[in-house]
């Protein structure tokens, strides 16, 4: 079981300018406390589901970018980005830079975007979503092709690109790990099974193996082994609880089939978290795996 670290907001900070190096300080402190992957919304407004829009959120691949800078392990992704926001070849010769200066450690976290005020908002094409469950497919499809090496067009319903030429290739091999995020149990999950290398998942136990379930008969449809997909879920809330409560957490979501717990201070403060409830709850869960063995 590994332990991977969501931040989601900035207020929390003091301030615009003291942004920078809060964050600095999250991501060396989560490198030095063991947290598996660091990752950060992709959104540029603050979801009105959790606080006001008008918070403080950060475009996430320049904030991945800064992390990396300042960390040596931490792996680094969105959670998840959005297929709207960038167009797909751009969107690959990003995650091929940060893999590149980061030594081999970004992740490409993709769904299909739903946040349509941040769309209108900041004048974002916001298409149906059939369309943007297609544009999400030919994304991924034109990201392989980038990595692979081949240079050569590619024609899509949405997207015609020329050359699929990407100089340099990403550090990571084969390529960046595929993160697509969502629960659809129609197309996401087949996407997640035709594709990804993990998913992610909301909900506690039961909800959790549910969707894993789904997932493995998407899985044995296309002839693919389940294993090879790491399942991910997310504690949304964990304001309170203890480091043994985080463990006991994490260990329910372990007996679904759940490898790796993200887990957030939302609403708290993220660095007081990481050093008296993370930090520790990672290795708590390092020694009680390693006394199994």
């Amino acid at each position: 079981m590994k332990l991977d670290y969501h931040l989601m907001r900035f207020e929390w900070a003091g301030g615009d300018d003291k942004i920078g190096p809060a964050v600095a300080k999250i991501g060396r402190l989560a490198d030095e406390v063991g947290i598996n992957t660091l990752s950060v919304m992709d959104h540029f407004f603050q979801m009105e589901a959790m606080a006001p829009a008008e918070l403080p959120m950060l475009e996430g691949y320049t904030a991945l970018g800064f992390i990396a800078g300042i960390t040596e392990r931490l792996r680094l992704r969105l959670l998840v980005g959005g297929v709207t926001y960038r167009h797909p070849g751009l969107l690959a010769k990003t995650v091929t830079t940060l893999d590149v200066l980061s030594g081999g450690r970004a992740e490409f976290g993709i769904g299909a975007a739903w946040y349509e005020r941040e769309h209108k908002g900041l004048g974002v094409p916001f298409p149906p979503i059939a369309e943007r469950f297609e544009q999400l497919e030919e994304a991924l499809q034109i990201a392989l092709q980038m990595w692979s090496g081949k240079v050569a067009p590619y024609e899509g319903k949405h997207f015609q690109l020329a050359e699929t030429l990407c100089q340099p290739l990403p550090v990571s091999k084969p390529r960046p790990r595929i993160m697509i995020g969502g629960g659809g149990e129609k197309k996401t999950l087949r996407l997640v099974a035709q594709y990804a290398d993990a998913c992610n998942f909301f909900g506690g136990p039961e909800e959790v193996a549910h969707k894993i379930e789904i997932l493995r008969g998407h899985c044995d449809r296309l002839g693919r082994d389940i294993r090879e997909i790491e399942v991910t879920a997310l504690l949304r809330d964990t304001s309170g609880l203890s480091v043994d409560e985080v463990v006991r957490a994490a260990e329910a979501l372990g007996k679904t089939g759940v490898e790796t717990v993200a887990v957030s201070s939302e609403p708290g403060d993220p660095i007081a978290k990481l050093e008296t409830v993370f930090g520790p709850a990672v290795a708590k869960i390092a020694a009680i795996e390693a006394k199994a063995l």
